[in-house]
């Protein structure tokens, strides 16, 4: 770990040109595409002296390099700015207790989809040759297959209408019988992956000559599994891990929309289909670095799972 300190540095000074690319690009999009958030902002029900007056204090009216510079400026101090379509709120209140909720929603399916997913994956592997791993291929391709926007429908009307084992959908807190369905469609829609993941990486360790070579020496098959195979199969479990932890807080637009859950998916969707500038350049801001930051949390992870890898 002596060169872990170094090779942080270099990645995060890296990483600047790439914010500034993706900040930039998402400004002037942004400033350059249809609309005017001025009319978003009153409604418009506001007179042309009126839009003139709101576009000069929002400082709308400089050249859009000028309000990019600025922008940054607030950002670098942590002011995320003001959203155009809420007036007096502050982007900062909106988006975090929004993130909070998909967190929350999305935490139980993570979970789920690792304690499934991995053990099922192993088990496959083991089983290759025998009728258990086609059963559990054919299976998984199956739920893979049937799309979000399917299951939604589906599991509401057997559960919440014919069944009434659910009394309602929606967002009633962490604990409440209505985030059930959701919990199940985002596992879904996650466990499979996971699993033929693993499925195939053990496959191809098992194939290794290291592998024959520990079951030569007379190794049980228990040793031979935890501490050859699995071990040398971590590293591909592990970019999926840090990936999936960096979409715990973005949220899922689909499953969001549809069981009326008020989390960072929706109001992204909102934001940009209601031009509010300065929330959905927050979004893009937070997602970059904490991309940045999961990338970086991976290297390190290889590192410290697989000592060959060094730091450069």
């Amino acid at each position: 770990m002596s060169g872990a300190l170094p090779f942080i540095v270099r990645r995060l000074l890296a990483a600047i040109p790439v914010l500034l690319v993706v900040s930039a690009a998402t400004f002037f999009l942004g400033r350059y595409a249809p609309g005017d958030p001025v009319t978003v902002r009153t409604g418009g029900k506001a007179t042309p002296e009126q839009v003139e007056r709101i576009r000069k204090n929002l400082g709308l009216d400089d050249p859009i390099p000028v309000q990019y510079v600025r922008y940054m400026a607030k950002f670098l101090r942590g002011d995320l700015g003001e959203s155009y379509r809420r007036q007096g709120r502050k982007v900062s209140e909106i988006i975090f207790p929004k993130m909070w909720v998909s967190l929350r929603l999305n935490i139980v399916p993570f979970v789920l989809t690792y304690l499934i997913g991995v053990p099922l994956g192993i088990y496959a592997a083991l089983k290759r040759g025998r009728w258990q791993d086609p059963t559990i291929n054919a299976v998984l391709l199956f739920l893979a297959a049937v799309p979000t926007v399917v299951w939604m429908p589906l599991l509401v009307y057997v559960f919440v209408l014919r069944l009434k084992i659910i009394p309602t959908v929606g967002w009633n807190g962490f604990l409440s019988p209505s985030i059930i369905l959701p919990i199940v469609v985002l596992t879904i829609g996650s466990f499979a992956g996971v699993t033929r993941v693993v499925r195939i990486s053990m496959i191809q360790v098992m194939g290794e000559d290291f592998i024959r070579t520990a079951r030569a020496k007379g190794l049980p098959e228990s040793v031979v599994v935890t501490r050859h195979i699995l071990r040398n199969s971590l590293l591909v479990l592990i970019n999926g891990i840090i990936g999936s932890l960096f979409f715990l807080y973005t949220g899922s637009l689909f499953v969001e929309l549809g069981f009326g859950i008020p989390g960072i998916g929706r109001e992204t969707f909102e934001a940009i289909s209601g031009r509010d500038y300065d929330l959905f350049m927050a979004l893009t801001m937070i997602g970059a670095i904490s991309f940045i930051l999961a990338n970086l949390a991976l290297d390190i992870i290889y590192t410290i799972i697989d000592p060959r890898i060094r730091y450069s």
